[in-house]
């Protein structure tokens, strides 16, 4: 394994570091509200970002996502270049990808995600999906649907509210989708949503179509997210029966990596706070216990970091990538947590202060580690396909 930036990489990652940098200010930030900056996300798409990701591959993706995490930059960037450029490159036709591709590329259409970990669906006699029996809430890429004799999909009696991606999501014949997902980030921005069926089929709607109705809802995160609702909304189908497995595997990763930036802006912040503020004389950065806590901290974005790096090298290489990429999310909900609270808990009572700047990467911390399933469900997931598949 060689995790050496390309020297296209290495160009893609510092442009995005000076953009987001330069753009992506405390005071900025705080005037975006929960919504996106606009005219940071046309700066990116200027300087070709977008399309960057295209070009130089998922671990690409991952070094520019761990510079929108670095500064909590409050654009759909990475959702994005996900569930739109990449999907459609690896997973569309040729006509889908010679008519979509050059609008993700060039930022004037956006894309995110209604994708789900995992269907929680058994198969009954008849064709028939029921429910199975799995926990119907949850705060990660959790769908919950069934299927109806007939190719039809139905609600499979889940709620309709809670912090998760749980979806009721049902495909109708003349591919055309009904069904509501709660919360789905960045959908305010988005023109184009990539939705996953319990069968597990991908389909990429347009959020303008008749049948799509968009309700902005509020998260800890400010992701201008909102509640999805179809009702028989047109819909095209992307990819095939592996495209799903793939494109979860490829979102894992690739917000691992936002997760990665996320947790070293905490630890910047922290490290710079504990070396100029002093308590008895001193800066509070030689005191041991702080030490170790930055210490541990580190260790940890270094685990999300290069098991990220590990599950992004794979896919690019053309191997299976599955199991790492569970393992970079696993790392990221698990220590992503531990990292921003340490990061918080380092400034002391300015921590506490919720118009600080590190309490805007303890909210992303947390947001993320619900957008990934929680460490929980992952582990759960990773030790399943190991016993199933073994280690790979």
């Amino acid at each position: 394994m060689d995790f050496t930036p390309s020297e296209e990489q290495s160009a893609a990652q510092g442009l995005a570091a000076r953009i987001f940098g330069d753009l992506s200010t405390h005071d900025r930030l705080a005037a975006a509200g929960s919504g996106t900056d606009t005219e940071l996300w046309k700066e990116l798409c200027a300087a070709g970002l977008p399309g960057a990701a295209e070009e130089t591959g998922l671990l690409g993706l991952v070094l520019l996502a761990e510079e929108q995490g670095r500064t909590t930059a409050q654009v759909p960037f990475v959702a994005s270049c996900v569930y739109g450029l990449l999907a459609v490159a690896e997973h569309g036709t040729d006509e889908q990808r010679g008519r979509l591709l050059p609008s993700f590329r060039d930022g004037t259409a956006v894309a995110t995600g209604a994708f789900p970990a995992h269907a929680t669906v058994r198969a009954e006699s008849g064709g028939r999906l029921g429910r199975a029996g799995l926990p119907e809430t949850g705060t990660g890429l959790s769908a919950m649907a069934r299927a109806e004799s007939g190719g039809r999909l139905g609600r499979a009696g889940l709620p309709e509210t809670g912090t998760g991606l749980s979806a009721t999501v049902r495909a109708e014949s003349g591919d055309r989708l009904s069904g509501t997902v709660p919360l789905v980030p960045w959908l305010r921005d988005a023109t184009h949503v990539l939705v996953a069926a319990a069968d597990r089929t991908l389909w990429i709607v347009p959020t303008a179509d008749p049948g799509v109705v968009t309700v902005p809802v509020e998260t800890t995160a400010p992701w201008a997210a909102a509640r999805l609702v179809l009702a028989g909304a047109p819909a095209e189908r992307l990819g095939g029966s592996g495209a799903y497995a793939q494109m979860l595997a490829t979102a894992r990763t690739a917000f691992a990596g936002v997760q990665a930036g996320v947790c070293a802006g905490s630890l910047a912040r922290a490290v710079e706070h504990t070396g100029t503020r002093e308590q008895f004389g001193r800066p509070l950065s030689t005191n041991q216990a702080v030490l170790l806590r930055a210490a541990d901290a580190y260790m940890d974005t270094e685990a999300i970091r290069v098991t990220a790096y590990e599950a992004a090298w794979r896919h690019d290489e053309g191997l299976t990538y599955r199991e790492q990429a569970l393992t970079a999310a696993w790392w990221a909900s698990e220590a992503g947590k531990r990292v921003v609270h340490a990061g918080q808990h380092l400034h002391g009572g300015t921590g506490a202060d919720l118009d600080h700047p590190v309490h805007r990467h303890f909210l992303w911390g947390r947001q993320l580690d619900a957008y990934l399933g929680g460490s929980g469900s992952v582990i759960q997931e990773l030790g399943e396909l190991l016993v199933k598949e073994g280690p790979k």
